[in-house]
Formats: C-alpha cells, sequence, structure tokens
C-alpha cells in the first residue's frame, strides 16, 4: 500500500485526537479582530471552509494563493485550508516593499492574495485576479460550512512556494513539495522532542520557510500555538509564563531581546528548565549561547538549514557525551551547526562548499531551471556556505554566496548594491555584513561618491534606499571610500573589504 503524504495528515490527526484541545491562541493585539482561543474541532472546520471558498472562486488543485500577513490564526490555518487541499500557498514577507511583493504575485501567478489589514494598500498597488484583506473577509473566506471538493492527493504536488533572497535582484521561488514539507516537519519534531504536551510560542515569521516547518510538526501532536504578532522580548517572557510555552524558533536577533528584557524582568524568568529555544540564522557567539542557558535557563537547539531545505539539515543539541564537559565548552559545541538530522546526508566538496542530500530539498525554482539545476548539480544540494565537516558535525565557516543573514532574514547583498547605485551620487559601492552582536550581521555599505555630482551623507543613502527596499534590508552603516579593492577584470574582492571587520574572527560568518 502506498499512501501519500500531504501536510493535512498533521491537521487530521490533531481534529482525531485532539478535537476539545486549545489549538490556537491567537495574537489578541493586531488590527483585524482576534480569533481568540479556537480548538482543533474549530480549526479544522475553518479550514475546511477556506478550501471550499476556493472551490467555489475556481481556484484548481495546484493554483496559487499568496498570503502576506505578519503571524496570525489566520495565516496558520492558511497552511491547511489552501495547501491541505491540493493548492499551493504562497506565503510572501510581509516587510518587503511593494514592488517585491508585485513582482512575486506576478511571478507566481497567484490568483488570490489576502493581506494583512496594515497592508490594505496592496490591494490597490497589486494587481491580482481576487485580494482579500484579513479580518475584513473573513466571512467570504472561512464562514462557509460546506464541504470542499474530496482532493486524492499527491505527495510530489508541490505544497508552498517561498521566495528567497538569493545572488541576484531578484528573488527565486522555492518549490516545496507535500513530501518535502512532510518529512521536514516528522524529522524536525522528532529530534526537537515535540510532543502533546508542548506550547509553541511562534516567535519566528510563518512566512520565513513555513515557519521552518512547526505549524505543521506542533499541529500534529496536537501542541498549542500560541501566536505573537510583533517580536518584544518582554513580551516574549509574559507570554511564556502566561500560556506555559515550552518551546520556539528563533532567529538570533530574537534571542538578543530575550535577554535584554530578562536583565529587567521581576522574578524568576519564566520557562527556566522548561523552555527550548531553537536558534538558526547566523551562529550566535558562544557567550550569548552561555546567557541562553545560565540567565534564562532554557534550553540551547542549534539547527542549519535553508528554504530550499524546508529547512532542516543538521541540528545541535546537548548530548549524553558532552554531560561532564564544563558549560564553556557544551556552549562551543552547541556553536556549531551541527550533526546531519536523520535522512540526511552532508558533505564538503573540494571548493569547501557545504552540499546536502535529503527528502526534503527543493523539488525545483519556481519557472526558474538554469537556477535549479545550478542549485541541484550532482545530485546535490549545493548550500553556497563554506565549512568543515569533522566529527559527524559541520561547521560553517563563510559563506560562498553573496548573502547577508540579518536578525535571521536573508538579503541579497547584489540587491541593496544596486538600490544604492541607482543613487545618482553614488560611484561604485560594496555591500557586506559585518559581524554585529544584536543582529548577526549588520548591512555595510562602502561607497565610493561621483565628485561630479551633488554630495550626499550617509543619511541620505539610507532614505533612498527606503524608496527601493524593505526596511531590513536597507544599510544600517555606510562608509565613505576613495576607491574598492577589485581584480585586474574588475571584479569586486569582497574578501578583502571584509577583512578589517571580521579580524580576530576564526569564521566569516557571526
Amino acid at each position: 500500500m502506498l499512501f501519500p503524504l500531504t501536510v493535512r495528515d498533521f491537521l487530521d490527526r490533531a481534529v482525531t485526537v485532539y478535537p476539545d484541545r486549545i489549538a490556537v491562541v491567537d495574537e489578541p493585539d493586531q488590527p483585524a479582530e482576534s480569533w481568540g482561543e479556537i480548538t482543533y474541532a474549530e480549526m479544522g472546520r475553518r479550514a475546511k471552509a477556506q478550501a471550499a471558498a476556493l472551490d467555489v472562486m475556481g481556484v484548481p488543485v495546484g493554483g496559487r494563493v499568496a498570503i502576506v500577513s505578519q503571524n496570525s490564526a489566520r495565516m496558520l490555518t492558511s497552511f491547511f485550508g489552501v495547501s491541505g487541499w491540493g493548492r499551493v500557498l504562497v506565503p510572501v514577507n510581509f516587510r518587503l516593499a511593494v514592488a517585491e511583493i508585485r513582482y512575486i504575485i506576478e511571478h507566481s501567478g497567484a490568483e488570490v492574495m489576502m493581506v494583512d489589514p496594515d497592508l490594505r494598500h496592496l490591494v490597490d498597488e497589486v494587481e491580482c485576479k481576487r485580494t482579500f484583506v484579513l479580518g475584513e473577509d473573513d466571512n467570504t473566506i472561512w464562514g462557509g460550512t460546506g464541504e470542499p471538493q474530496p482532493w486524492e492527493g499527491d505527495e510530489n504536488a508541490t505544497a508552498t512556494i517561498n521566495y528567497t533572497s538569493g545572488t541576484t535582484a531578484r528573488p527565486k521561488g522555492v518549490q516545496l513539495t507535500h513530501r518535502n514539507n512532510w518529512l521536514n516537519a516528522t524529522v524536525f519534531g522528532w529530534q526537537a522532542s515535540v510532543s502533546d504536551r508542548d506550547v509553541y510560542l511562534h516567535t519566528l515569521p510563518m512566512f520565513h520557510a513555513n515557519g521552518w516547518g512547526h505549524p505543521f510538526a506542533a499541529t500534529g501532536m496536537g501542541a498549542t500555538h500560541v501566536v505573537i504578532r510583533q517580536i518584544d522580548g518582554g513580551e516574549i517572557l509574559r507570554r511564556v509564563e502566561k500560556h506555559g510555552v515550552t518551546y520556539m524558533c528563533a532567529a538570533p536577533a530574537v534571542v538578543a531581546a530575550a535577554l535584554d528584557a530578562a536583565k529587567t524582568w521581576d522574578g524568576e524568568i519564566p520557562g527556566r528548565d522548561r523552555v527550548r529555544i531553537i536558534v538558526a540564522g547566523a551562529p550566535p557567539p558562544t557567550r550569548t549561547i552561555e546567557r541562553v542557558r545560565d540567565e534564562l535557563g532554557w534550553e540551547f537547539i542549534q539547527i542549519y538549514g535553508l528554504t530550499e531545505t524546508s529547512p532542516l539539515l543538521t541540528m545541535s543539541r546537548m548530548r549524553a557525551e558532552w554531560d561532564d564537559l564544563d558549560p564553556h565548552q557544551q556552549a562551543v559545541n552547541l556553536g556549531r551547526a551541527g550533526a546531519p538530522a536523520i535522512g540526511v546526508r552532508m558533505m564538503i566538496d573540494d571548493m569547501g562548499e557545504v552540499l546536502a542530500q535529503s527528502n526534503h530539498n527543493l523539488a525545483s525554482y519556481w519557472d526558474n531551471p538554469e537556477a535549479t539545476a545550478e542549485a541541484q548539480a550532482g545530485n546535490w544540494f549545493h548550500t553556497g556556505d563554506g565549512g568543515t565537516f569533522e566529527d559527524g558535525y559541520i561547521t560553517i565557516a563563510d559563506r560562498k554566496k553573496d548573502v547577508i543573514i540579518t536578525g535571521g532574514e536573508n538579503v541579497s547583498s547584489i540587491e541593496v548594491e544596486d538600490a544604492l547605485m541607482s543613487h545618482p551620487s553614488v560611484k561604485e559601492v560594496a555591500v557586506i555584513g559585518i559581524p554585529d552582536e544584536k543582529w548577526g550581521e549588520l548591512i555595510t555599505a562602502l561607497v565610493v561618491l561621483d565628485t561630479d555630482e551633488d554630495p550626499v551623507d550617509q543619511a541620505g543613502l539610507i532614505a533612498h534606499c527606503r524608496e527601493h527596499l524593505a526596511g531590513y534590508k536597507c544599510p544600517k552603516r555606510i562608509e565613505f571610500r576613495e576607491e574598492l579593492a577589485r581584480t585586474a577584470t574588475g571584479k569586486l574582492q569582497k574578501f578583502k573589504l571584509r577583512e578589517e571587520f571580521w579580524k580576530g574572527h576564526d569564521r566569516q560568518v557571526n
């Protein structure tokens, strides 16, 4: 018997086994009316209603449905209401500029776009066949009572398309199948010890690699989802205390926010000896790992992966062999990217690049066969990261792609350079990531000005970038130079430009 693996399996199990359990505690402070607390039975009903509504709209199996939203119960439910009945969910980064969102909607061919109320302007600025505002159009999307048309299920069908920044100015659409998402969620959930006793706090944006698969993993085990819309360290601690949170996923900037809030927290830190925090984006400093374990009393788990790998490739978690080591050495060990997850094969090629094989590597890049062939050459996924593989553990040493990871978000340096070069006073520019305690890497632009044009200062260039890019992609620091290091053929030598900022660091990511 061959039974297809589909993402609806996770919701079906929760509805069957835990129908009366609270599935979601929605964000109470949001522009749309909060859903409050709903059970898994009700979440299942709303997912069916959403699928039936798409039937009425004539959206076929394989049709793309985009959602541009901060974390919400509506977005969580859409992972099942859209993909669970054969359509393709396109979760879009709500921080992107209008032009970037327009490109994703057009490139993906989305027939439906659902937007957060704070992004209502997109209805007029981004063309899509059908557009709905979350909260205002709930009755159309989730208010029906009819049964959706049955879908037999195809584990090789695309479930989600997630757009990721790369080394070009245009983002690529990562096609993840039901099988990709299913296996990532089950392996990740298993290795992260997800159980029906868990309460999961969504400190990770759901659009980001489908929340690393935890909308599926936590649902399948009947865990309760606690939705948080705006990341604030104090609010994280308050929700951990109020809802009995047991685990969360986070970028280094979120870890820093929680640590900062703990300094002024009155009383015992919530979740001590109970919470585990799973971190990825850029390896945090050893001292940060020590502080999480000591000051917060939370278990620190690190993973490594990419949107293209659903994302889990490796995990670094405490093991019995390390129990007798001193806390500092334990933190050093936890600072490695990790050991390959179940079903993942890793290797380092002759050029030092980290390669991976797994059942949750992407099917392809949407409408981009050239990039697909390059990324999957030799039947290995080429991560673009440089590293070492010793004693069963991957350590990331440098980044071969020109991607800066800041606050857990991938930013293409070329995209930022393009925005800066569109200013008439900019003659040359190189954008690099430099080490930063809070953000992991700080987007820094090294600029050569055109002396024949009107002068411009740092504030002026940053303001110019904000007209073209999402705020988090704009440089936080600009240095003016007389010239930039180049090869004889005119190619920028970014490794030389980085050297002065990375002295004393044994790897070129922070």
